[in-house]
């Protein structure tokens, strides 16, 4: 480990891409920088930095050098982490992710019972769509996030948050909605539960072959449950828009713009529309599981299952 004393001289300086800026930053002399620096480098054998270029750059040598230095700070910053557990969770930061349904409805009311029982936590929210949030989860750029999506065991690790159905949204306004007075769903039945009785029946998706549908964009997980049952049903529809969030699908639905497949935890945290009815889908293809999330093989804190069996306290 000789090789890393000083280390954090060359990443400074790697960071700040001048021995100047990098000697201000560390409050020394630029020479003592300078030949710090040098010193390193006659221990590796190698230059570290191309001094030829501006700003000054990395050698080949020097990529692999800062590569491992990373590595060191994750360790240290993984044990800085145990470290805090220690402290009885009187510091700490914890990054959330979810998209906009879940960081306005489900993520909020958790945090606020968190915060009350530790109220030195940091908690941060980030919300973004679910492809994006995954990417940053294997970043390290968040710690947990809420999602319904269906995750690779060897990349993510899980801890199953509560079931979740999607239900189809239809415009009141529909001419169809006469015929299908049997299957609509009244808001209670939804609120309580009751519509996932095997004796209430889904709807015939045929029945709306010929109304326009709002759909999520490709590889949204509500997506994918709509396309199952437009194949199950053997119809091909007449899309209208494509869209990120279930919230906007939902609001144009409200409009009479077209028909949306939603969830059920939607449905019971908005306001109610009048202007909408509500429909049961094939339980085979509409149920999914809401999942917390977090990058495999990481190190969870104390703050981080404290979060979780906060989130598991408010769902019973």
């Amino acid at each position: 480990m000789e090789l890393y004393n000083g280390m954090e001289y060359i990443y400074t300086v790697y960071k700040e891409r001048s021995f100047t800026k990098a000697a201000k930053k560390l409050f020394i002399s630029q020479p003592s920088l300078s030949a710090s620096v040098k010193h390193i480098e006659e221990k590796v054998g190698y230059p570290i930095f191309d001094r030829g270029t501006k700003p000054i750059s990395l050698t080949e040598c020097g990529r692999k050098y800062i590569e491992s230095v990373e590595k060191i700070m994750a360790v240290e910053d993984e044990f800085t982490d145990y470290l805090e557990d220690l402290e009885n969770l009187r510091i700490g930061k914890i990054v959330l992710g979810g998209s906009s349904l879940y960081t306005s409805w489900i993520l909020p009311p958790i945090m606020a019972n968190f915060n009350r029982r530790y109220p030195y936590i940091q908690l941060n929210l980030v919300e973004e769509k679910s492809s994006h949030l995954f990417t940053m989860l294997q970043n390290d750029e968040v710690d947990i996030i809420l999602d319904n999506h269906h995750l690779s065991s060897e990349e993510f690790e899980s801890s199953f948050y509560r079931k979740e159905y999607v239900l189809l949204a239809v415009p009141r306004n529909y001419s169809v909605n006469e015929e299908l007075k049997e299957y609509q769903l009244p808001l209670e039945s939804i609120e309580q539960g009751i519509y996932l009785n095997e004796t209430i029946k889904p709807v015939p998706i045929q029945a709306f072959a010929e109304y326009p549908f709002i759909l999520m964009k490709p590889k949204n997980h509500t997506r994918a449950i709509a396309e199952k049952v437009f194949q199950a049903g053997q119809i091909h529809p007449r899309v209208a828009f494509e869209l990120d969030q279930q919230m906007t699908s939902y609001n144009i639905t409200c409009l009479g713009l077209g028909i949306s497949f939603i969830s059920d935890t939607l449905v019971n945290c908005v306001q109610p529309s009048t202007h909408v009815i509500y429909y049961k889908l094939n339980l085979a293809y509409s149920s999914r599981s809401l999942c917390f999330c977090w990058k495999a093989g990481r190190y969870l804190t104390r703050a981080m299952k404290e979060f979780l069996k906060t989130a598991h306290l408010n769902n019973d």
